[in-house]
């Protein structure tokens, strides 16, 4: 295994600070951490303990979500309607990248 690089793509900038589009790029290293570089006016780079915490930072309720760049490496799960970058994300850490909440019937 090594580590997988994405993207993080945000649909809706709620902040006004970092636009839309692909914002920032990461790599996911073997042990689950994560290293992130921000792109725009003020770049920065942080290192995060799992893709998980960045996303309850800065995914802002599914406007930012990621987009994987080695899936082609990855092995298909047969019978799964998922994306390419999910099914890589959950054969990667076993948990999926977009938090779906469930809706409560009256």
């Amino acid at each position: 295994m090594k580590p997988q690089t994405f993207e993080l793509v945000r649909y809706a900038d709620i902040s006004g600070v970092s636009g839309t589009g692909t914002v920032a790029e990461g790599c996911v290293f073997t042990d689950g951490s994560v290293a992130l570089r921000w792109h725009g006016q003020n770049p920065s780079t942080a290192v995060w303990p799992d893709l998980d915490s960045i996303l309850a930072v800065h995914g802002h309720c599914g406007a930012t979500v990621v987009r994987w760049l080695d899936v082609s490496e990855m092995e298909p799960v047969p019978g799964t309607d998922l994306l390419p970058g999910e099914v890589a994300h959950i054969l990667a850490t076993g948990r999926h990248t977009h938090h779906h909440q469930a809706v409560a019937s009256a």
